[in-house]
């Protein structure tokens, strides 16, 4: 006899499963952080979106999230992942040696903006808890959109990187704190008392120093009995066995469970499985966190935006203005430049994930009327999707506040126009350091090129011959004499750059031999559109080198090995090539004129 079988029960997990196969290919591919397409997701599927065509359309309801206490039980699990994440990147050694911004700068950047906006919060309010907690809770910024822009951007290890991630921690772990409060002055519990606080308190110092002293204890010993059986399921049970745990045991302490995980974070990131762990756990920090962000998405009505735009969109304006203020002046005394502190001010002036969970919870406990706090969500979630945006213009924004170096004289001598026969090498970097070294050991003469004052005051001081420039001025070309150099080698490490580069010189000579680097067979193929004789792609190259390394290492001769390599790189460039002058015949019969012309 067939069992019936209650479709229902899984509309929600195929409707987050779909969600999740169409919004993180799409959006990665349009280069947006998938957080927002979770939120606009949630705040389609949810109550507010379609759930409201339900009663009159009632097929409506297979497309439609709607159990939103279920998910928010499981989303929350998506916070604790994060903080793991978190805390196992960050180590005790770590956070001792970003201390002073961290408990300094973070601290104070987020009692002045809590102080700030809850002042102009209290009016709305009504009360000095709830207006302080809707401070905390706009101070805070997105962590789960800031850092994979800076790290995509490669800016996570500037100055404005470090700062920004110290913030960003500190505001991860004022989070629990907050919580913990809300928690005591929930509405709907018994009245709180000073010698029911100071017990509470108490509990949760004496549940963080058992997490901490078990943890120091059972953590590694636990582990190295696991990875002995070499079974990788077993450790991946092992590793989310972890994660659940100590959240429990924090949860039942009185504190969040985000806390508890990241504490064990920190604990398993002083251990040798640091990195296992991680790669195990990401999967599912990865799919928990799309379920926060759209029970998030859920919560938000959309109506309210449409009913009053103009004033929604001039709070989050006024927000992020606040917050970037505020932020832009307390960098400066921590040693930041005004680029550097407008970089960083801009990235965490909007609101964050943890914002939505506080503001969340202050409903829930009464401390913050509904309508005014679904109108504060609509204003955060309004300026995390601004995240982007302001990411790409804070880059162009900080370099014209930077204010440009001092050069050594000698250094911003232009280029001697008697010399000749000189290879030009734009880029003095490391890769350009090394080409340079090569040409010297074969005795070829070169002229080095770069736009870093201070790396060209130093590498003149070194006796080398390096100009300050940008090479993607024909007329500064000419002036290091392009028009009789053998050959220009392009090392920037910025694909417009290499362009840039590559275009004005071809622009100036069509018969010079151009040699670029590329970031990978993708941006090889277009510098050859541009007219490079050769372009090297630094993953191919990366994995040749791997492929003689572990070739010579097993005992294949020597001799054969290279030969193999220098085959297996002509036939890469011949198909980059290829696909290049299939696309541009005309190409094919440039190179044929300038091969017969040599």
């Amino acid at each position: 006899m067939a069992v019936a079988l209650d479709l229902h029960s899984y509309q929600e997990p195929i409707l987050f499963l779909a969600t999740a196969a169409v919004v993180v290919p799409l959006f990665h591919r349009l280069r947006i952080s998938p957080v927002l397409g979770f939120l606009g997701v949630g705040a389609l599927l949810g109550p507010y979106g379609l759930g409201k065509l339900v009663p009159s359309h009632p097929w409506v309801g297979w497309l439609t999230l709607s159990n939103q206490e279920g998910t928010s039980v499981l989303a929350e699990f998506g916070v604790v992942f994060l903080l793991f994440t978190i805390g196992i990147e960050l180590s005790w050694q770590r956070l001792r040696t970003l201390r002073r911004l961290v408990f300094g700068f973070g601290s104070l950047q987020v009692a002045l903006c809590a102080l700030a906006l809850g002042l102009l919060a209290f009016k709305s309010i009504g009360s000095v808890a709830g207006a302080a907690i809707v401070g905390l809770a706009l101070a805070l910024s997105s962590t789960a959109i800031v850092i994979p822009v800076m790290v995509e951007q490669r800016r996570l290890k500037t100055a404005a990187g470090r700062a920004s991630f110290s913030a960003l921690l500190f505001q991860d772990l004022a989070v629990a704190p907050i919580l913990f409060t809300i928690a005591v002055l929930d509405t709907g519990q018994p009245e709180v008392t000073a010698s029911s606080f100071a017990g509470a308190l108490l509990q949760a110092a004496l549940a963080l120093a058992l997490l901490v002293g078990l943890g120091r204890v059972v953590l590694r010993p636990f582990f190295q009995l696991v990875s002995a059986t070499k079974s990788s399921e077993l450790f991946m049970a092992a590793s989310l066995l972890v994660v659940l745990v100590t959240s429990l045991i924090a949860a039942v302490s009185g504190l969040s469970m985000a806390l508890g995980a990241f504490i064990a974070g920190v604990l398993l990131a002083e251990t040798e499985y640091r990195r296992a762990v991680d790669a195990t756990i990401q999967p599912f920090k990865g799919l928990l966190l799309g379920v926060f962000f759209v029970s998030v998405g859920m919560r938000l009505d959309v109506s309210r935006f449409l009913a009053e735009p103009l004033l929604i969109l001039a709070v989050a304006s006024l927000l992020i203005v606040i917050k970037s203020g505020i932020i832009f002046a307390l960098a400066r005394p921590f040693g930041l430049s005004a680029a550097e502190s407008a970089e960083m001010s801009l990235l965490l002036g909007p609101g964050g994930e943890f914002g939505l969970v506080i503001i969340g919870s202050a409903m829930a406990a009464g401390l913050v009327p509904t309508h005014v706090g679904q109108s504060i969500l609509l204003v955060i979630t309004l300026t995390m999707i601004a995240i982007p945006i302001l990411a790409r213009v804070s880059r162009p924004l900080s370099r014209r506040l930077e204010k440009p170096q001092a050069l050594d004289p000698e250094a911003a001598t232009p280029p001697p126009a008697d010399e000749v026969g000189r290879v030009i090498v734009a880029g003095y970097g490391r890769v350009g350091q090394l080409v340079a070294d090569m040409l010297e050991r074969h005795k070829i003469p070169y002229l080095a090129i770069d736009i870093d004052p201070a790396r060209v005051a130093a590498q003149r001081k070194a006796g080398k011959p390096v100009y300050f420039g940008d090479g993607s001025y024909p007329e500064f070309l000419r002036a290091c004499g392009i028009d009789r150099a053998p050959a220009l080698v392009v090392t920037l490490d910025t694909p417009t750059a290499i362009e840039g580069v590559v275009a004005a010189a071809r622009t100036e000579r069509s018969d010079i031999t151009i040699v670029a680097r590329a970031r990978d067979a993708k941006h090889a193929t277009q510098l050859y559109e541009l007219g490079v004789d050769d372009a090297v792609p630094e993953t191919i190259e990366a994995s040749l080198q791997l492929s003689e390394a572990v070739l010579t290492d097993i005992g294949v001769p020597m001799g054969l090995v290279i030969a193999s390599i220098h085959e297996r790189r002509d036939e890469f460039r011949a198909i980059l090539r290829q696909s290049n002058t299939r696309r541009d015949p005309e190409r094919v019969e440039f190179r044929a004129r300038r091969t017969v012309g040599k």
